[in-house]
């Protein structure tokens, strides 16, 4: 193993005081499985939906540009991780030190070039070779096999394609990418019954997520960046009108416009 592992000059020149929060943070959740009724209670399963939305919790934090709402809200995320250790070493099947030592000893199985011999240039390269490196640690298991069935329809598409992508199934450029998202709305527009232009449009989307990927951006951000600019713009519409339901849409649409102008202007 690589002398440069574990080298003390990138230790947290807070790391023992961090050590100690953690302590006690671990010994809390500990004592409130003993003694809190709920928390007790509580199961791998009936918690799952509690990580989902903790960690989107988190990325509405980081989006906010707020420190102490992201150290609440990763607080919150790391909870989620504690507590499903401690249920699983209460059972004796594994302990929070296994899963600190896995994650470890994976991130440096999958950067040689850190703590190995390996070269990487440049992110592209550092990618490549995580990929191999995935490839070896699946056995044979199909390449998309580790892309959660749970993520966001938009997330998923773009993590499944990435994984192709690392295999060499790709499109060569994003030229390539939006003529496929053409041929797909030609498609789409000739569908005549529901179930045809259900699967037409999810081709689109998916895509639309191609050409997105092959030009940097994420659809999952840009799709919820879209989406709060419509809030905004719609919540402007509201101060400007008393009562929607009367309202005419030329009368929403010009203060629609106005939103966006004032948007511009900032």
């Amino acid at each position: 193993m690589s002398d440069k592992i574990f080298d003390p000059d990138f230790a947290e020149p807070t790391s023992r005081r961090s050590d100690e929060a953690w302590f006690e943070f671990v010994t809390v959740v500990r004592q409130l499985r003993w003694q809190c009724p709920w928390d007790r209670e509580q199961t791998h399963r009936s918690m799952r939906h509690l990580i989902i939305e903790e960690a989107y919790e988190v990325v509405d934090a980081i989006d906010s540009g707020r420190d102490e709402e992201l150290v609440t809200e990763l607080g919150d995320l790391a909870l989620q991780v504690v507590m499903q250790t401690t249920i699983a070493d209460e059972e004796g099947r594994f302990s929070l030190s296994d899963v600190l030592r896995s994650v470890t000893e994976k991130l440096i199985r999958r950067h040689p070039h850190v703590f190995g011999e390996a070269v990487a240039d440049d992110s592209r390269q550092v990618v490549a070779n995580w990929e191999a490196i995935k490839a070896i640690e699946r056995k044979g298991r199909s390449v998309l096999s580790g892309v959660p069935k749970q993520l966001p329809a938009l997330l998923e598409a773009y993590r499944t394609q990435e994984k192709a992508s690392g295999v060499g199934f790709d499109f060569a450029d994003a030229a390539d990418a939006w003529s496929k998202v053409e041929e797909e709305i030609g498609e789409f527009g000739e569908a005549d019954n529901s179930h045809d232009r259900e699967a037409e449009f999810g081709d689109l989307l998916f895509a639309l997520v191609n050409f997105a990927r092959l030009t940097g951006l994420e659809p999952e951000n840009a799709l919820r960046a879209a989406s709060r600019r419509f809030r905004r713009r719609f919540s402007y519409i509201e101060s400007q009108i008393p009562n929607l339901a009367e309202a005419s849409m030329e009368e929403m649409d010009h203060h629609w416009e106005a939103a966006k102008r004032e948007e511009s202007d900032v």
